[in-house]
């Protein structure tokens, strides 16, 4: 990120700019690890209710009780397959949020690595207006040293001018 020098340190809209540019990006970023959150939530439901189920075919008594045991047996295989799956998905979500927020703070690193190098230029390039205008001395003028505007016709500045006996303009004495 560079920022164009004004008169005095940089220039606010591209700053603000830049600002905003930053919180949309952290904001889209923190939408996103909630969402990664969420899905921790939704598979523990997920978890729960198949254990539920699995619960309720135990106590059901469906009078064959090899037929209970295989259909039992074919739930809590889909509800491992369904957790595991879960558990999958879950550490995918992890590891995307992971990277996201290694992501958004290696940008914010750089964005202030970025800020500071630009305000050490500036610093450098006030310090050395500094040092130019601190050499330059001001010598005063002899009061009767004629100037540029002793050469103007009407004019009744300088000293010995072709109107330095005239009368004044009418009106004005």
């Amino acid at each position: 990120m560079r920022f164009s020098v004004v008169e005095i340190g940089y220039d606010q809209r591209q700053v603000d700019s830049c600002l905003d540019e930053l919180a949309i990006r952290l904001s889209r970023l923190a939408v996103r690890a909630e969402g990664a959150a969420g899905v921790a939530s939704e598979w523990d439901e997920i978890r729960q209710e198949a254990a539920w189920l699995s619960g309720l075919l135990q106590r059901l008594d469906l009078g064959d009780a090899a037929t209970t045991r295989r259909t039992g047996d074919a739930v809590r295989r889909e509800a491992a397959d369904i957790l595991a799956q879960a558990r999958f998905e879950l550490d995918e979500a992890r590891e995307e949020a992971r990277q996201v927020r290694e992501r958004a703070y290696a940008e914010a690193v750089q964005a202030r690595r970025d800020v500071e190098a630009a305000l050490h230029a500036r610093r450098r390039r006030e310090a050395r207006v500094d040092e130019i205008l601190r050499e330059v001395t001001a010598d005063q003028v002899p009061v009767d040293t004629p100037t540029a505007a002793a050469g103007v016709p009407g004019s009744r500045v300088g000293v010995g001018g072709v109107d330095a006996g005239a009368e004044p303009p009418s009106g004005r004495r």
